[in-house]
């Protein structure tokens, strides 16, 4: 299993798997290990995943975070995906899953993850991170907190650097 990074640095071993979405006609296929899959089919089959904590969700880039709005609490996890590095869309589902709609639990980054997108990744509320395949992991702990300061608020600083005073 590939590795993941964790918001305070940490490197370890990745237990999820993602779950790419079937072809037409094609069934969903649910591993016995955890497993993250297309969060409208979890919400088409909630009776049958409702309360099991081995099974999260992930939403694509251009998935509307209010379908988990009734749900969110219920997901041990949420993997926003990031179809291109350049598609920023999956930033604003993190703001709002964890500032609209209250999420509380592990929220990943997957997809086209790069280094340089981790601390501005971290800043609206990803907790974990899925290197892209040909990307070096070791490096990634020194990127979560590359800058010391941040001018704009965000889900780690409630105020905007022009209104913190020092101490």
């Amino acid at each position: 299993m590939p590795d993941i990074i964790t918001r305070d640095g940490t490197i370890k071993q990745d237990n999820w798997t993602l779950v790419p979405r079937p072809a037409a006609g094609d069934s969903l296929e649910v591993p016995a290990q955890p497993a993250l899959i297309p969060a409208d089919l979890w919400l088409a089959g909630q009776e049958h995943f409702e309360g099991r904590q081995d099974i999260g969700v992930w939403l694509d880039s251009h998935d509307e975070p209010e379908m988990l709005a009734e749900v969110v609490e219920r997901l041990p996890i949420v993997a926003v995906n990031f179809p291109k590095f350049s598609d920023g869309r999956g930033y604003s589902i993190a703001r709002l899953l964890r500032e609209r709609y209250g999420y509380g639990n592990e929220l990943r980054a997957v997809g086209d993850v790069l280094l340089d997108q981790l601390q501005f990744m971290k800043r609206c509320g990803f907790d974990s991170y899925a290197l892209r395949p040909d990307k070096d992991i070791s490096k990634a702990p020194r990127c979560l907190n590359f800058f010391s300061q941040t001018y704009q608020a965000a889900t780690d600083t409630d105020l905007p650097l022009f209104r913190r005073r020092a101490s």
